[in-house]
């Protein structure tokens, strides 16, 4: 049998389905006996190593080769949350061998449509936005589909309580401008960051074996958020520019943490692309409240743009909408097969060749 400690990995979130999981995953042609292996959770990813959890210490271990291959094969790669199963090589180095399947991953994608995963085997992601001007409606939309296509349980935490509180209704007004833009069955809180009681609410996220990821933009206040879940200053933290709000990448890789009470929290830095792996059925849950108008339109088919008698037109924010026509696009444009996108250049080609035309038309060259 493969070496599996489960006591004392259930504190970083082993579950036996997870368990059951990583002995299959050892099974298949490895070049070292089963009883060699280890399994272990991947806390830390970059560029030449990764680093691995035992349930008692930390080592810094490299990926083999022939792994590497492997999931580029399968347009994936190792994510912080991963579990892996790790064997000493003749100098008694640990080695990457294989990567148990995930049963959760988040994942974005790229300008191409390729697949990155974002962090792996998480029960609960919160949203960390603030409440200054960092509050972006739109932004936390693509969040929340990013986070529910991967099945994992979102909930919305706004930041900055402390700093909203100086306005008088600010709050209450950012609640009540998400409420109709967050479906019905997600949480909203309103924190501070700083707070010990911030830690308290979030209590029921945080049971032992459970594991959380935290969200948001760079400058949110996750880092601030994470240390108050650890009890102490573990992820460095940074001043938001007084224009904008927006922070420096403090947080510049992803990491995993083990929390006092026996969960974990996984820190991220803010993501510069943020296109969520998101399908049309992902988009309807997130977007209910137009799914629900939808039924109302006067056309079965209607795209609620200009046509005529469409009650999601009317009865959906304008920005909403606009953010949904254009999450919506992007996961057709994702699904299109190789022929299909080269048929819609052709098409966009063609186009821009007739505007160019009529342009000169128009000023008499």
């Amino acid at each position: 049998m493969i070496q599996i400690d489960f006591e004392r990995l259930r504190g970083l979130g082993l579950t036996p389905a997870l368990a059951q999981s990583a002995t299959l995953a050892g099974e298949p042609d490895d070049p070292l006996s089963v009883d060699d292996l280890q399994l272990m959770r991947l806390t830390e990813v970059h560029r030449e190593t990764v680093r691995v959890h035992d349930g008692e210490h930390e080592h810094g271990v490299r990926v083999l080769p022939r792994l590497l291959r492997e999931l580029v094969a399968a347009d994936t790669a190792l994510a912080v949350g991963d579990w892996v199963l790790c064997g000493t090589d003749a100098y008694g180095d640990y080695r990457v061998h294989a990567r148990v399947p995930p049963l959760a991953s988040i994942c974005r994608r790229d300008a191409d449509g390729r697949r990155h995963p974002v962090v792996s085997n998480v029960d609960t992601a919160l949203l960390v936005m603030g409440m200054d001007d960092d509050f972006n409606p739109r932004r936390l939309e693509r969040y929340l589909a990013l986070v529910q296509a991967s099945g994992v349980l979102p909930v919305v935490v706004l930041t900055k309580a402390d700093v909203a509180s100086h306005t008088p209704g600010l709050i209450e007004a950012r609640i009540k401008a998400l409420r109709g833009r967050v479906p019905a069955h997600v949480e909203l809180l309103a924190v501070d960051g700083t707070d010990p009681a911030t830690a308290l609410r979030l209590s029921r996220w945080l049971a032992p074996g459970q594991t959380v990821v935290v969200l948001g933009s760079s400058g949110a206040g996750k880092s601030t958020l994470t240390n108050n879940l650890l009890g102490t200053a573990v992820q460095d933290t940074g001043a938001v520019r007084a224009h904008d709000s927006r922070g420096k990448h403090t947080t510049t890789s992803r990491s995993l943490h083990r929390l006092p009470g026996g969960a974990c929290v996984i820190d991220t830095p803010g993501l510069r692309t943020l296109r969520p792996d998101a399908d049309e059925a992902t988009l309807a849950a997130v977007f209910e409240d137009v799914e629900a108008l939808a039924a109302q339109c006067r056309f079965r088919d209607c795209r609620h743009g200009d046509e005529p008698g469409c009650a999601v037109r009317d009865g959906i924010d304008a920005d909403r909408l606009r953010n949904f026509h254009k999450l919506l696009r992007e996961a057709r444009r994702d699904t299109l097969t190789m022929l299909e996108k080269q048929q819609q250049m052709a098409v966009w080609k063609q186009r821009g060749k007739a505007a160019r035309v009529r342009a000169k038309f128009e000023r008499g060259e």
